[in-house]
């Protein structure tokens, strides 16, 4: 019903009006009582052999769904009717900011992709706290992603990323230090030897001085070398991190379907979906090879149960999906889980 009634009606409208429309009209019918509990029992699908434990918390399932989605914090509790095993919320800086001017996100129907330059838009770590406090997460896994403000230089990124670590650390089950967006100026530096070393380090010895021991994971960007992928690996062996999103957007645009002078039309942004997948299933590859012990979430390009699988088979522990729901819509999580049990049947 979908592919064929839902999804060519929302591609009427603009990504971004689509996607608040979704989520909105998604959370009234929740709070519907036959409705709701309908829809929570035809997307629920549970079984012994999907749970994990991963990073010291136990997992229902393996299926997440990346940052980006609820920047806010909104539709944390509604979306996980899906079926999802956890939920990353953010990316969330200290203060709130409009991100970049719209339109700044664009479908590549030819490709199963999106090309996005949100900017990290959000209202800030405090509101964010005050939704968390008042919605609660109880029986939800709740990861929260930080990242700094566009003002923010990154000599002083390190205060951004303490201020959401702290704020956030009652409330999240595990943290993603978010380096590797495309859509902040400069932010992708921060992946570089010194200053990644820099802060994680710190975030790591925040994070050792408090009495609960919240997991810390970095997110990397799909298009780093493999010596740089190295240079990531070791940083992280020697400050303690407990494991890697791998991975981000990109800002590749080979092998894409869609015409050379549409991709010129959009401009800049990161690009997601199905044509990132491949380049994400690489990179999860390389990393299980060279760190056979460290937490891998893979994500990228997962539009069908296949994929998922594809991602498990690379070296990831957990997978996550955003782009992917778009096109293939969200009976996908129940369809990887269900091909996850056959397989372990």
């Amino acid at each position: 019903m979908y592919k064929t009634l839902i999804k060519p009606l929302l591609f009427l409208f603009s990504p971004e009006k689509a996607h608040h429309l979704t989520t909105r009209l998604f959370s009234i019918a929740l709070g519907l009582p036959f409705l709701g509990s309908l829809i929570i029992s035809y997307y629920r699908l549970e079984n012994q052999s999907l749970e994990k434990e991963i990073l010291g918390i136990k997992f229902p399932n393996p299926v997440g769904l990346a940052a980006g989605f609820d920047k806010d914090g909104k539709y944390y509790k509604s979306m996980s009717a899906l079926g999802f095993g956890f939920i990353e919320i953010g990316t969330v800086t200290p203060v709130g900011q409009d991100g970049n001017p719209q339109p700044r996100l664009f479908r590549l129907p030819k490709d199963q992709g999106l090309i996005n330059r949100m900017g990290f838009n959000n209202e800030g770590v405090d509101a964010m706290v005050q939704r968390l406090e008042e919605y609660g997460t109880e029986g939800l896994i709740v990861g929260g992603n930080i990242g700094k403000n566009k003002v923010t230089p990154n000599d002083l990124a390190i205060d951004d990323y303490e201020q959401c670590f702290h704020k956030l650390y009652h409330l999240v089950d595990y943290f993603v230090v978010n380096v590797s967006s495309p859509n902040t100026p400069d932010l992708r530096s921060l992946q570089d030897k010194k200053p990644l070393t820099e802060l994680l380090s710190h975030i790591m010895r925040l994070r050792n001085a408090k009495e609960t021991k919240v997991p810390v994971l970095l997110k990397i960007a799909p298009d780093l070398s493999e010596g740089q992928i190295d240079d990531v690996l070791d940083i992280l062996e020697s400050q303690g991190v407990d494991g890697i999103i791998a991975t981000n957007t990109t800002i590749s645009r080979t092998g894409l379907n869609t015409k050379d002078e549409v991709i010129a039309q959009i401009g800049n942004g990161g690009l997601s979906g199905l044509p990132v997948r491949r380049r994400a299933l690489d990179v999860v590859r390389y990393i299980r090879q060279k760190s056979p012990d460290l937490v891998i979430i893979g994500v990228g390009g997962i539009t069908k149960a296949e994929h998922a699988l594809e991602m498990m088979e690379a070296g990831a522990d957990l997978v996550q999906v955003y782009s992917g729901m778009v096109y293939s819509g969200p009976s996908l999580i129940k369809s990887i889980k269900r091909k996850l049990i056959q397989q372990t049947g």
